[in-house]
């Protein structure tokens, strides 16, 4: 663990011209801009236009509060930021620090989105060999492209590959990995069952394979995951743990929920 905690201490991504974004996306700004600026508009049409006073009252109204969501937004993006808060960074290294790993055979992240928690595993992991997947939607902005030059600019292109994937099914055979990694992934694939989701993942670990799942866990989507904890362990699974990581990675359940990551919690263990 020593060890470990060194190779995290030293690693500095996205100090050599990387663009790795942010876990806010563009959309959710265009979207509130372009409300705020509606609501604006027709402030001014009531008030000059319409002469309706208490109507262009509650477009004011409007605008405010759509401005205060944009401003907040902006400073979750700037917290989540490598140059910024440096939220991002420090989440993954929490999930890294929880993954029983000896850093030997091949690990997989579901959902790599920009590369950055791929990229890290292979800089503390010298002779891991890592594939990031991810579906690389719009919103964020990410692509396959994007991660592949993070990946040469932090020097570790040739033990990375990555491709697109969906979570809902792996395409990769049964045990083919030693080590799986997930990081707030999952509470974005819509209408998904997420102990699916999970047990997928884990189908495509080795027999010893070790996993860190992190995620926003809402119990009306995951449900109680204590009890999917217990029964990952009648099903042979060892050192099987929920870790809460509001409080470990953001400090607190009410700075994660400011986040709007209130209810992060990982799932590790062995298969």
């Amino acid at each position: 663990m020593q060890d470990r905690n060194f190779r995290q201490a030293v690693i500095r991504l996205g100090t050599h011209g990387e663009n790795y974004r942010s876990w806010m996306s563009n959309p959710v700004f265009y979207v509130i801009g372009g409300l705020l600026a509606l609501a604006a508009m027709l402030a001014v049409l009531s008030f000059t236009v319409f002469h309706i006073t208490a109507l262009g009252v509650v477009f004011v109204i409007a605008a405010v509060l759509l401005l205060a969501l944009l401003l907040w937004c902006a400073w979750i993006r700037r917290q989540y930021a490598f140059g910024g808060g440096g939220m991002m960074e420090r989440t993954h290294l929490v999930v890294l620090s929880h993954l029983d790993f000896d850093g030997q055979g091949q690990l997989l992240e579901v959902g790599c989105g920009s590369g950055p928690l791929s990229i890290r595993t292979a800089l503390m992991w010298p002779e891991v060999k890592v594939t990031g997947i991810d579906y690389w939607g719009v919103d964020f902005g990410y692509n396959q492209a994007m991660c592949e030059k993070n990946a040469a600019s932090e020097g570790v292109a040739a033990r990375c590959r990555f491709q697109q994937g969906d979570a809902n099914k792996l395409d990769f055979p049964d045990e083919s990995f030693d080590a799986v990694v997930s990081n707030y992934v999952y509470h974005n694939i819509m209408g998904s069952d997420k102990r699916a989701l999970l047990l997928e993942t884990l189908r495509v670990l080795r027999k010893g394979g070790v996993f860190a799942i992190n995620d926003n866990m809402k119990p009306r989507t995951y449900g109680d995951m204590e009890t999917f904890a217990q029964e990952l362990r009648d099903m042979g699974y060892e050192d099987v743990h929920i870790i809460d990581t509001a409080r470990e990675a953001f400090g607190s359940h009410r700075r994660a929920a400011m986040m709007m990551l209130g209810d992060s919690r990982m799932l590790v263990g062995r298969k």
